[in-house]
C-alpha cells in the first residue's frame, strides 16, 4: 500500500500493490493493521456499501453529521468515477476546498475521506460498481447533503451538466453558504 496525501487535510489517496501474471491480477484491497500503519488513523470501519450506476449518475454530496458522522474509505470496482471529497470541518486549514481523485477498477486506486467531509461521486464510464467502506453505520435522520454545483465550491465534475443524473435528494441539497448539511 502506498499513501498519496491531497490537498486536503487528513483525506488521502490509497494505492494498492498489485501483482499481474498470466492469469490476472491480485492485490490485497484491504487490510486494517497496514492501513493504520501507513495512514496513523483507525482503520475499523462497521459497514460497506455498493452501488451500481449508469454513465452521468451523480451521488452527491453527501455527508453523516453529528454522532453519526462517517469515515470513508471509497473505490471502484468495475468502470470509472470522478470522486470528490469537500471539506466542511470549519477549523480545518482546508475548509471549503474540494479534492477530485479518478477511481476506476484499472487503477484500483482508493480514497479516504475522514469525518466531517461531503463525498460524491460521478460516473464517467458506461457502467461503474461503487464501494464505501465507513467507519459508523448509516443514520437516516443524520444525512446531510451539499449542493453538487454550488458556485462557492465550482467543482469540476469532468462531465456537462445536463449529461448529469441525479435523484431528486441531490438536486434539493443545500447550498455550501447556508451550511444546512
Amino acid at each position: 500500500m502506498k499513501l498519496i496525501d491531497t490537498p486536503l487535510k487528513d483525506c488521502y489517496i490509497i494505492d494498492a500493490e498489485v501483482f499481474h501474471d498470466e492469469r490476472g491480477y491480485f492485490y490485497e484491497k484491504y487490510n486494517e493493521k497496514r492501513f493504520e500503519q501507513i495512514t496513523g488513523l483507525n482503520g475499523h470501519f462497521v459497514q460497506d456499501n455498493i452501488s451500481k450506476s449508469t454513465y452521468g449518475v451523480l451521488r452527491g454530496l453527501h455527508l453523516q453529521k453529528g454522532d453519526y458522522a462517517q469515515a470513508k474509505l471509497v473505490s471502484c470496482l468495475e468502470g470509472c468515477v470522478w470522486d470528490v471529497a469537500v471539506d466542511l470541518r470549519g477549523n480545518s486549514p482546508s475548509f471549503g476546498q474540494w479534492f477530485g481523485v479518478e477511481l476506476s477498477a484499472e487503477n484500483n486506486r482508493q480514497f479516504y475521506i475522514p469525518r466531517g467531509f461531503a463525498h460524491g461521486f460521478v460516473v464517467l464510464s458506461e457502467v461503474a460498481i461503487f464501494s464505501y467502506k465507513c467507519d459508523n453505520f448509516y443514520h437516516k435522520e443524520s444525512e446531510g447533503s451539499v449542493k453538487f454545483n454550488d458556485p462557492d465550491l465550482n467543482i469540476d465534475w469532468k462531465i456537462p451538466e445536463k449529461e448529469m443524473i441525479l435523484s431528486e435528494k441531490d438536486q434539493a441539497a443545500a447550498a455550501f453558504k447556508d451550511k444546512n448539511y
